[in-house]
């Protein structure tokens, strides 16, 4: 019995043992997490880095994502993407310049190998862009580094500030106020390098708790303090227990880091009595969601043993389909529609773990490459799909000569331009019918541009004509005066804009005409006594009409794109605005924060319902043009 009764003890003892250690480990995480952030936070907010499936994108659209993550995010911050562009890159640029490389020598079997240029400016391109990222991400490194050691410096000349008050004041009464001042410079002190976060943080944790346990004079002042911050810690821990019941795992736990650093950062210490207890509440809350945090990424990582699984039986698949018998083009057109779509399976698949990524990758690289060497292999040996172009490009050039007499050049031109886009499209001829057809397909489409600009020519004589007349016409306007009167002034404008339209278009390279009678007509609205809103509605309604008239769709579509993006800042501010409201607790309509912030979402409406206006406004009057 009493041997049974240890063996007892003993398991409960190795229970208690395990336990403490998760809680441990908990803590540590929180810790080692916060740490890490202290020095993001230096680097401001900035928005995530959205997830990239870097492995479907061709070279030009790499080299374009890595411009686009410079735009949005700091350098710093896009590392380990940057970092993946760059290995994606020159994978598919070396499988490129061998497929090149093996064409090259195929037409040309004499060739030596210095012959082969093997240097494209799509590398220089891609060089360039990653060169000015790891230049940008150096000198930021060099810039958060100072900024995080004078921060550093920052905080322990506070904790010697700290030390010295507690062994050289008698009066600690008095001392409050000078309390007061440190935590506040402490919580504003800045982030500092993460392995220096949790010493130096404990560090003024301990001296604060000495001066608090020394300030025995004034209890009343003391339980005060130690009542605010018992109620500030207990709210934590009321916040922490609701992240308890989050579906959004990642998101919980970045809350809770977020508590964690306001329970060490912005509250002070409570009662030496119920210390341990509420840090153990706070602790205990902090080991099950750390347990729920385990159970999710471990659900993450088998996520990935299965798309890993999923990836090999597609590379497996690819590997044994059999194209061996492909004699014709469509049996290879089919063989290549297969290989498609199980390309497509294969990205749409979500991430493998880590440490396969790389063999995954190149074994897909490996069954892909063959099945394109065999099939490069037949399109060289055969000369159907050149005859084909040729059919094309003769079709083509009956089609240039349907439309090269017409005179309807607002119609016709942009099917010109349309066929000269087709025909860069089209690959190879035979050779021996390659100069002859060009130059039938060169002749038809000069003979077309070369009236269509003569006429051109002669209207531009007919703008330049309009030109000059608004260029007397903005010489009178400069004696324009306004009479007071309202309504007379305003028709009086609208007049002038009238007769302005009616002297036609310009050059398009005279177009600041246009910018200088907008100018002078915001001047005469800014004179009009009517209301800020009223005045932007008219200045923008002649802006849109000016644009339909000159049929500009790409200024047009701009004015969309600014529209719409003004819409969604505006909204995105006045949501904002209200969730900040969500985090003031306890403040009533009168607070004077709560007064400044709704005052502010009231001022967003309005601009918000201007901005709709105006994108209404052009949506009709676009519909209104077609």
């Amino acid at each position: 019995m009493l041997e049974e009764k240890n063996d007892n003890l003993q398991q409960i003892a190795e229970g208690n043992e395990q336990e403490i250690k998760k809680e441990v480990d908990a803590i540590e995480s929180i810790n080692e997490s916060n740490a890490e952030q202290s020095e993001e936070i230096s680097l401001g907010e900035d928005a995530s880095v959205e997830s990239l499936n870097l492995e479907s994108l061709s070279m030009d659209e790499l080299v374009e994502t890595l411009k686009k993550l410079m735009q949005n995010h700091k350098p710093i911050l896009i590392k380990d993407e940057a970092e993946e562009i760059r290995k994606n890159f020159y994978d598919k640029y070396n499988d490129w310049v061998e497929s090149k490389k093996e064409l090259f020598f195929h037409e040309n079997p004499d060739a030596e190998e210095q012959d082969f240029q093997s240097d494209y400016p799509i590398k220089h391109s891609f060089e360039e862009v990653y060169n000015n990222y790891k230049s940008a991400r150096q000198n930021q490194y060099k810039s958060i580094e100072k900024q995080l050691k004078d921060n550093l410096k920052s905080r322990e000349e506070i904790i010697e500030e700290l030390k010295a008050l507690i062994d050289n004041t008698s009066n600690y009464n008095a001392a409050l106020k000078d309390i007061q001042d440190i935590r506040e410079r402490w919580k504003n002190a800045g982030a500092i390098p993460r392995d220096k976060y949790n010493i130096v943080w404990n560090d003024f944790h301990f001296h604060m708790e000495r001066f608090y346990d020394q300030l025995h004079l004034d209890r009343e002042a003391r339980d005060l303090d130690f009542k605010h911050n018992l109620e500030q810690k207990q709210k934590l821990i009321e916040q922490a227990e609701n992240l308890l019941n989050e579906t959004n795992i990642p998101q919980a736990f970045r809350e809770l880091q977020l508590l964690h650093r306001i329970w060490k950062e912005e509250t002070g210490p409570v009662d030496r009595e119920i210390r341990e207890e509420i840090w153990q509440k706070f602790s205990d809350i902090t080991k099950q969601l750390h347990d729920k945090k385990d159970a999710y990424y471990e659900q993450y990582r088998e996520r990935e043993k299965e798309n890993l699984t999923q990836k090999l039986n597609i590379i497996d698949e690819i590997e044994r389909l059999d194209y061996s018998q492909n004699k014709l083009h469509s049996h290879w057109q089919k063989s290549i529609k297969a290989i498609n779509t199980l390309r497509e399976k294969f990205f749409g698949i979500g991430r493998v773990p880590q440490e396969n990524n790389q063999e995954v990758w190149d074994k897909f690289k490996s069954v892909t490459r063959n099945f394109n060497k065999q099939k490069n292999e037949f399109y060289k040996n055969i000369k159907k799909e050149q005859h084909e172009n040729l059919f094309k490009k003769r079709a083509l050039i009956d089609k240039a000569r349907e439309l090269k007499d017409s005179d309807d050049f607002e119609r016709v031109t942009p099917m010109m331009i349309q066929i000269q886009e087709d025909w860069k499209k089209i690959g190879h001829v035979p050779r021996k019918n390659s100069d002859e057809i060009w130059k039938e397909f060169k002749e038809t489409c000069n003979a077309y541009f070369d009236r269509y600009h003569s006429i051109k020519n002669k209207a531009m004589g007919e703008e330049m004509d309009n030109f000059n007349k608004k260029k007397d016409y903005l010489e009178e306007l400069k004696s324009f005066e306004m009479t007071g009167d309202h309504n007379a002034d305003l028709d009086a404008i609208k007049q002038h804009i009238a007769h302005w339209k009616s002297l036609g278009k310009v050059p398009h390279t005279r177009r600041h005409i246009e910018g200088k009678f907008n100018r002078m007509l915001d001047t005469f609205f800014d004179k009009l006594s009517m209301g800020k809103k009223e005045g932007e509605l008219v200045k923008f309604t002649n802006r849109v009409a000016n644009m339909m008239e000159e049929k500009d769709q790409r200024r047009i579509q701009k004015e969309f794109t600014f529209l719409q993006r003004k819409v969604d800042e505006v909204q995105s501010d006045i949501m904002q605005l209200e969730n900040n409201m969500m985090f003031i607790s306890g403040a009533d309509k009168n607070n004077p924060l709560m007064k400044e912030i709704n005052k502010n979402i009231e001022r967003h409406k309005e601009e918000l319902k201007l901005w709709k206006e105006k994108l209404e406004y052009l949506k009709n009057a676009n519909n209104e043009s077609e």
